[in-house]
């Protein structure tokens, strides 16, 4: 009976049940994409050492809310400001730009999250089919605000 209790207790803990999993793409994926099926791009600029982008991506990135219209509706890049290789986007070719020893920007995120003059991290930017900026915001966005957000854009 022991042995019938722990298989079952170990059988339900290894299947995850209800587990969905938020599509992402890079730049060059998206816009492939939306050749064939044109949709918003959702983009989430961030670095590695954002106590904030650490807190979006674990909770309102993880919300399932999120994660089905994200994925419903949207093409969902998410991109480190930090990145130190080229990417071409929208007929463009973006490089990083060093500041220092070991520090700079990306100039596709300056270009995607420079509001008022500067960049802060995190920062949501939504492009539409044309890749023109129709959405910006600097700040942890809570995923009850984002999934209103999100239902007005789309």
């Amino acid at each position: 009976m022991k042995n019938k209790i722990l298989f079952l207790f170990l059988l339900f803990c290894a299947v995850p049940s209800g587990f969905a999993q938020l599509k992402t793409h890079t730049f060059q994926e998206a816009e492939q994409l939306a050749i064939q099926n044109p949709k918003p791009i959702v983009v989430f600029i961030h670095t590695e050492w954002c106590t904030y982008c650490k807190m979006m991506e674990n909770s309102t990135f993880k919300n399932k809310k999120i994660i089905a219209t994200l994925n419903d509706n949207y093409y969902f890049v998410p991109f480190d400001a930090e990145f130190t290789e080229s990417i071409t986007f929208n007929n463009h070719t973006f490089n990083f730009q060093p500041t220092g020893t070991k520090t700079g920007i990306h100039e596709l995120a300056t270009a995607l999250a420079t509001i008022n003059g500067q960049v802060v991290y995190p920062t949501l930017t939504i492009l539409d089919s044309e890749k023109s900026i129709i959405f910006q915001q600097h700040s942890l966005i809570r995923a009850v605000d984002l999934l209103s957000i999100l239902q007005k854009l789309k």
